[in-house]
């Protein structure tokens, strides 16, 4: 691996960087006020109009579909300075990447047209229809189904953690085609609305107080078989090319690397690493630990940009990367002490950001794939065992 940035990255590094500084207030969280409001919508909305002019939404599609047909290493770059600047992230979500991708690779003309500039433009959010109350990590065992009438399909079933669906235009759906086919096959993907009859969208808020993900139920709603991608029972073979893209890894590191560089600068300005040997030992392991996950995520990109499709180097990034942040706030919490338990007030150490933290990102080793099923994936085809 060349771990040198090409003569066409480096520059783009700057560009990003250039235009997060004129687009973006250091501030912008403290000017929007209200954390799920109309104010913010109204702000990510403009925000992301912004990028859609830049084509920075669809940076790595081919041109062919309104992309810019930047490599792998230029979007790890981007994510990187989208998370350091603390970017919105809303509408860059698995409308941007995830059913980006698959549309490109595995759906129709008349798909690619109608749904991939919406995308790139910033206009529209999607949310992800997979994982169901019996069927998380066992995906495939999913049983909401789609049963073929005429040129329709019939979905009835409930999906579980759908990550903003209360604000997305569209779904992306697996649904069972055939019920009585082997639990990967007869399974169909279908693009939805989100606002059609018969779907139900209900919130589930977090241990964190937040409310991000929901339970979606299906009664009866009526898909055209044109909203249908790829053949109908081959929708998990689509829906992998989602989860790769996801499991990818390219921007995991990035969060946590973020939230390092608070506490490093926390610690400096209290100088309890002056008075604590011990800590500037254990801030000196994880930020050693942070650069291994950096250097996943790049391998990761690498590959993509030479045209190896990444597979078990993928669950290697992904797992290391999530457990990595849970260390981060782990470490966070016992370095700030009681303080880092406070949620607000001037005692609050980081504005309270480490106890929210603490309990979010429990669901990191989770979403995209546990960390029992990242090992089994780098057991099996990293290292060929049974």
């Amino acid at each position: 691996m060349d771990f040198s940035w090409s003569p066409q990255e480096s520059p783009f590094r700057e560009e990003i960087r250039a235009f997060l500084k004129a687009n973006l207030p250091a501030d912008w969280r403290e000017q929007v006020s209200d954390v799920e409001g109309e104010e913010r919508e109204s702000f990510e909305r403009d925000f992301s109009a912004r990028l859609g002019e830049r084509r920075y939404l669809s940076i790595g599609w081919p041109k062919d579909y309104g992309g810019l047909g930047w490599s792998p290493m230029q979007q790890l770059i981007f994510n990187e300075e989208w998370a350091h600047a603390k970017a919105p992230r809303s509408f860059m979500g698995p409308g941007v990447y995830q059913v980006a991708a698959s549309i490109i690779i595995h759906g129709t003309p008349e798909q690619k047209r109608t749904f991939l500039p919406p995308i790139a433009r910033g206009e529209v959010r999607w949310t992800t229809l997979f994982s169901e109350p019996n069927a998380g990590s066992d995906l495939a065992s999913l049983q909401t189904t789609a049963i073929e009438d005429g040129d329709v399909f019939v979905v009835n079933g409930q999906k579980i953690w759908n990550t903003m669906a209360h604000k997305a235009e569209h779904g992306f759906l697996l649904a069972r085609t055939d019920p009585k086919a082997p639990k990967h096959k007869g399974i169909g993907l279908f693009l939805i609305d989100m606002r059609w009859p018969g779907i139900t969208v209900k919130p589930i808020v977090n241990m964190a107080d937040v409310h991000s993900f929901n339970t979606v139920s299906f009664d009866n709603v009526r898909v055209p078989r044109d909203r249908l991608v790829g053949e109908k029972t081959r929708g998990w073979y689509v829906a992998t090319t989602a989860l790769n893209v996801e499991r990818s890894g390219i921007r995991y590191h990035v969060p946590a690397e973020q939230l390092l560089d608070e506490l490093l600068a926390y610690v400096r300005d209290s100088a309890t690493g002056e008075r604590r040997p011990e800590v500037r030992n254990r801030l000196a392991a994880m930020a050693c630990e942070m650069q291994v996950s950096r250097l996943l995520s790049y391998r990761v990109a690498w590959l993509q940009s030479k045209g190896t499709p990444p597979s078990y180097e993928a669950s290697v990034s992904k797992l290391f990367a999530a457990e990595m942040t849970q260390h981060v706030i782990g470490l966070g919490m016992q370095v700030l002490g009681l303080r880092s338990q406070l949620a607000g007030g001037n005692r609050a150490a980081l504005h309270g950001k480490m106890q929210k933290l603490d309990r979010a990102q429990r669901a990191i080793t989770i979403g995209a794939g546990t960390s029992e099923v990242q090992r089994t994936i780098i057991a099996k085809r990293g290292l060929g065992l049974p």
